[in-house]
């Protein structure tokens, strides 16, 4: 049954996104475009993150014919993210969602005091607090640019030019193209609307991206860092166990 403790989760999903700095992105989404992307990211120093290999990477592949394959087969995927703010681990999330079509999923957040699951169907979205005793289901319609395609960045980078090509690395065991660049916020407007509202609240003017893609040009990677009133936020996402689009109901209970 969803209750009636609308306030109580929703300023505790305040709170989140204030403790989180700018959230997780894989929560928000962006559609497909293109953009100017300035200086490269530099090189990502997560320990958490699978190693990344200097030697020569077997199955080659091109970044833009893999991103057009990705366009033609939406996919579901495990999600595993972490958000850090000056190099302190703040929050983490994990769950699972469809990426390349309408956003759906089921996802949870954690932090000091706090454990929001969230469940996104067609037509609505689901939220509860799990560490507050007794907290149920409240739902809301769902926003209208909750959607999910990272191949909207990697476009974006890719329209940087050469610079935004870092070449083939084999992440886990995965052979994958990295890509990198500095990406202004006002780009980020017509792929990512959700992402560019809560950053611009937050005094982000732009954020260096690290991301790596597989030869059919699903996200394996993403790594985004920027500076928020002067302290330095990282959200950190890995991508795995890839397999075709899957249902999501609304929760039961």
């Amino acid at each position: 049954m969803i209750t009636s403790s609308a306030r109580r989760t929703t300023v505790s999903a305040a709170a989140v996104t204030a403790l989180v700095a700018v959230g997780l992105s894989v929560l928000s989404g962006c559609k497909d475009g293109s953009g100017a992307a300035g200086a490269p990211a530099p090189a990502s120093s997560s320990s958490a993150a699978p190693a990344a290999s200097a030697a020569p990477v077997a199955g080659a592949f091109e970044p833009e014919q893999a991103l057009a394959e990705a366009e033609k087969a939406p996919y579901a995927a495990s999600i595993k993210g972490v958000t850090e703010a000056a190099g302190r681990e703040l929050s983490t999330m994990t769950g699972r969602t469809n990426l390349g079509t309408l956003f759906t999923g089921r996802s949870e957040i954690r932090s000091t005091g706090l454990w929001m699951e969230t469940v996104t169907t067609a037509d609505a979205t689901y939220v509860r607090n799990r560490a507050q005793e007794g907290s149920g289901w409240v739902k809301a319609p769902r926003s209208s640019d909750n959607e999910a395609n990272y191949a909207g960045y990697a476009k974006l980078l890719l329209a940087a030019g050469p610079s935004a090509k870092k070449g083939m690395e084999n992440r886990g065991g995965v052979p994958a193209y990295h890509l990198a660049g500095r990406l202004d916020l006002d780009q980020v407007a017509s792929i990512d609307p959700r992402t560019h509202r809560s950053m611009k609240a937050k005094g982000v003017t732009g954020f260096d991206i690290d991301q790596w893609i597989d030869g059919q040009g699903r996200t394996v990677r993403f790594e985004q860092r920027m500076d928020m009133r002067g302290i330095q936020a990282v959200n950190k996402i890995d991508f795995s166990e890839f397999g075709p689009v899957e249902t999501f109901a609304a929760p039961q209970g």
